[in-house]
């Protein structure tokens, strides 16, 4: 690895842990909904978000234009490339690893579905954001999800199988880090970290139906070996943004229990 992508690799996975705790402010344009509200106000959010200092944020690139200059060198910055719906698979990009650079990103997310008709078009273009950002040492952080037939089309599956195959075709296509959902299950999980060759990091899931609930999710994933996680739903959407990242940081970094971690979103 070079110096420079060393550099930018060291800035996201924080000391002592060596863990990331990343917050994204970039879903509505992929879920397919109305503008929640964490959203639409987002600088309000990046504001609660920040006031609890995150390991880095993640964000198109108009946001990161508009709305990150207050905290510009505060915390690692990730520009998100890609526009995908679940119902279309084959994903777009709207953001290049020069556009990322320009913004002073130090990491570039790409967006993929697997196990769909688009999986090998999405990624073709993932390995072609991994060497469009070679050109300049910058980390590709892939945010790859299986899918599986639902009630209403495609949907994200979370059978280990299908989250292992994702991860591999991840990691074949040169990314830094790869992003997945999390199986549902501890030992399962392991075995998809300890079997990729580059840091795996949980996906923060669908919105939870508590916090305590997003919280013992990703205990059993720090317990499962990841790296960490990119949370958005269960951050900005709940009512204290800022404690809920506080909480999150303690699980991921401190290894503190989901009820311990509660107190100090309150």
């Amino acid at each position: 690895m070079n110096t420079g992508k060393l550099v930018r690799m060291n800035r996201l996975f924080t000391p002592p842990s060596g863990r990331l705790c990343s917050i994204a402010v970039d879903h509505f344009i992929g879920y397919d909904e109305r503008l929640p509200q964490g959203i639409r106000h987002v600088a309000r959010t990046l504001a609660a978000v920040m006031a609890a200092q995150p390991d880095a944020v993640t964000m198109h690139k108009g946001i990161a234009a508009s709305a990150w200059a207050p905290y510009a060198g505060q915390v690692p910055l990730i520009i998100q490339s890609t526009l995908m719906r679940t119902r279309e698979p084959l994903g777009q990009q709207a953001a290049t690893a020069e556009d990322a650079v320009r913004l002073g990103a130090d990491a570039l997310a790409v967006a993929a579905y697997v196990h769909c008709p688009a999986e090998v078009d999405n990624l073709r273009r993932v390995a072609q954001c991994v060497a469009e950002a070679a050109r300049f040492d910058l980390p590709v952080i892939c945010h790859i999800y299986p899918q599986e037939p639902g009630l209403n089309g495609l949907t994200v599956s979370f059978a280990p199988e299908d989250i292992a195959w994702a991860a591999h075709c991840a990691v074949e296509m040169g990314v830094d880090v790869v992003k997945v959902p999390y199986c549902g299950d501890v030992a399962s999980y392991s075995e998809i970290v300890a079997d990729a060759t580059v840091p795996v990091v949980a996906a923060g899931g669908p919105q939870a139906s508590t916090l305590e609930a997003a919280l013992a999710m990703m205990a059993d994933v720090v317990a499962a070996g990841a790296r960490g996680a990119t949370i958005g739903r269960n951050v900005w959407g709940v009512p204290n943004i800022t404690g809920a990242v506080r909480a999150f940081k303690a699980v991921i970094h401190d290894g503190l229990s989901a009820q311990e971690a509660l107190r100090l979103a309150s």
